[in-house]
């Protein structure tokens, strides 16, 4: 995974956080690096979450979110609408993102939520096609 610390360090996001909330901010990160190795880590100190994509830019390249908050971590989706969620865990009412709250680190290993990473993956290298970011997630 390549991280760009230009805008802050995820240890920065996580360090506030009670140490429950570290392990599963921490958990979902190493899930997004096991499921998508080139994956683009931009941690975003000045909005309190970390950002996954297929490139660098947010809105257009970005498929995911870490955000620690309090008692649990939000992992979102920036297009999290297109998603399929049998298990109907997404949750939000916006236009296109949505995220799933986890309260556990044993809810980072459900096989759900490593279904809504790789889908999220693929969701946006069809949007945005390119030889370099055309890689297959695990």
């Amino acid at each position: 995974m390549k991280t760009d610390e230009s805008l802050g360090t995820f240890d920065a996001i996580a360090a506030p956080h009670a140490r429950e909330v570290q392990q599963i901010a921490y958990g979902l990160r190493a899930l997004v690096a096991k499921l998508h190795p080139n994956a683009v880590e931009t941690p975003r100190n000045g909005e309190r979450c970390t950002t996954y994509g297929v490139g660098p830019k947010k809105m257009s390249q970005a498929y995911a979110y870490i955000s620690p908050l309090t008692s649990s971590v939000n992992l979102g989706f920036y297009h999290g609408i297109a998603l399929p969620d049998p298990r109907g865990l997404l949750m939000g009412t916006g236009k296109r993102a949505r995220h799933v709250k986890l309260t556990s680190i044993e809810e980072t290993r459900a096989p759900a939520i490593a279904a809504l990473i790789r889908a999220a993956v693929q969701e946006r290298q069809a949007s945005a096609p390119s030889p370099s970011l055309t890689r297959r997630c695990a």
